[in-house]
C-alpha cells in the first residue's frame, strides 16, 4: 500500500487525513496517508526516513513549507513563484518534486465553489507572510483590477511586488494607508484571526456586494470571518473550502485523478 503523510509542528489538528481518506475511497484508490509531527530541526532527515521506507508523497504545512521549498531537486512554476512547497512527490528516479497547490486551491473555492469572478475586481490580500506568496500567482493571472497587499512591516509588502512584478502589478500598503479606497473582494492571509486577533482594519473597506475569505478556519467562526459579517459583506468564510481543493489538486499530483470535493467539503462543515 503507497505510503503519504502529512508533516507540521503542531498537526494533531490536521484535516487532511479524513480528507485523503475520503479522496482515495472515492477514487478507489489503495493508500495510506497518516498525520505526522516533525519539527523543524528534524525536517530534512524525518523526510529522508519516509521516502527511503516507501513513502511516495507528503504534504507540508506550518512551520515546514519554506524548509520543503529549499529540500526538494526540482520546483513547479508555482512553487518557484511562491517560494513555498505544501506538496512533495517522489518521481521515479527517485528525486522529489515540490509543488505548492494552496493558490490553485483558494481559486477553485473562489470560483468554483463559491461562483466569483475575480476578473475586473479590486482585491486586498492582508498579510506579506508564506501564505500569501502561496495565493498571489494566481490571482493575479484572474486579471483583477487591482491588487493590493497590506501588511503591518510596509517593506515586508513592498518585496511581493518585486517578487511577482513578471506576472502583474500589486500595490503594496500599510493597512493605515487602505483608508478611503473600496475593496471587491478581502482575503485574510495572517494567522491574526485564529487567536481571536485582527489587523488594525478601517471600517470602510468594503464595497458593495462585497466579499471577505479568511485563509484560516476553525470550527468558530474566525475573527476576521465575524469582522467581515460585521462589516455588511455578502459573503463572509473561512478557509474550509481551500483546504479540500488544495488537498484535491495534491492528490492529482500524486495518483493522476481528481477527486470531486462536494461530499468532503459537506463533511468538513458538518
Amino acid at each position: 500500500m503507497d505510503q503519504y503523510a502529512v508533516f507540521g509542528f503542531p498537526i494533531e489538528h490536521s484535516k487532511s487525513p479524513l480528507i485523503h481518506q475520503q479522496f482515495a475511497e472515492q477514487t478507489q484508490q489503495s493508500l495510506s496517508y497518516k498525520a505526522v509531527e516533525v519539527r523543524p530541526q528534524v525536517f530534512d532527515e524525518t523526510l529522508d526516513d519516509f521516502f527511503r521506507l516507501g513513502g511516495q508523497g507528503v504534504n507540508c504545512t506550518v512551520p515546514l513549507k519554506e524548509l520543503a521549498f529549499r529540500k526538494v531537486d526540482t520546483l513547479t512554476r508555482r512553487a518557484e513563484f511562491s517560494c513555498a512547497v505544501n506538496t512533495i512527490k517522489k518521481m521515479p528516479d527517485g528525486s522529489l518534486l515540490g509543488d505548492n497547490t494552496d493558490g490553485v486551491g483558494l481559486l477553485t473555492d473562489l470560483c468554483e465553489n463559491l461562483g466569483l469572478n475575480l476578473k475586473g475586481k479590486r482585491l486586498l490580500v492582508l498579510g506579506a507572510g508564506g501564505a500569501t506568496r502561496g495565493i498571489l500567482q494566481p490571482l493575479l493571472e484572474a486579471a483583477p483590477a487591482t491588487l493590493y497587499v497590506a501588511n503591518r512591516t510596509l517593506s515586508k509588502a513592498q518585496a511581493m511586488v518585486s517578487l511577482f512584478e513578471p506576472i502583474g502589478r500589486i500595490d503594496a500598503s500599510s493597512y493605515e494607508d487602505l483608508a478611503g479606497h473600496r475593496f471587491d473582494i478581502i482575503i485574510n492571509a495572517t494567522s491574526a484571526s485564529l487567536s481571536g486577533e485582527l489587523p488594525p482594519l478601517a471600517t470602510d473597506l468594503l464595497a458593495k456586494n462585497s466579499v471577505c475569505y479568511d485563509l484560516a478556519y476553525s470550527q468558530e467562526a474566525t475573527a476576521f470571518v465575524l469582522w467581515g459579517e460585521q462589516q455588511g459583506a455578502t459573503l463572509s468564510v473561512d478557509g474550509l473550502g481551500m483546504l479540500a481543493e488544495q488537498a484535491a489538486h495534491a492528490f492529482k499530483l500524486w495518483r493522476g485523478v481528481m477527486p470531486k470535493t462536494s461530499n468532503v467539503r459537506a463533511n468538513l462543515r458538518g
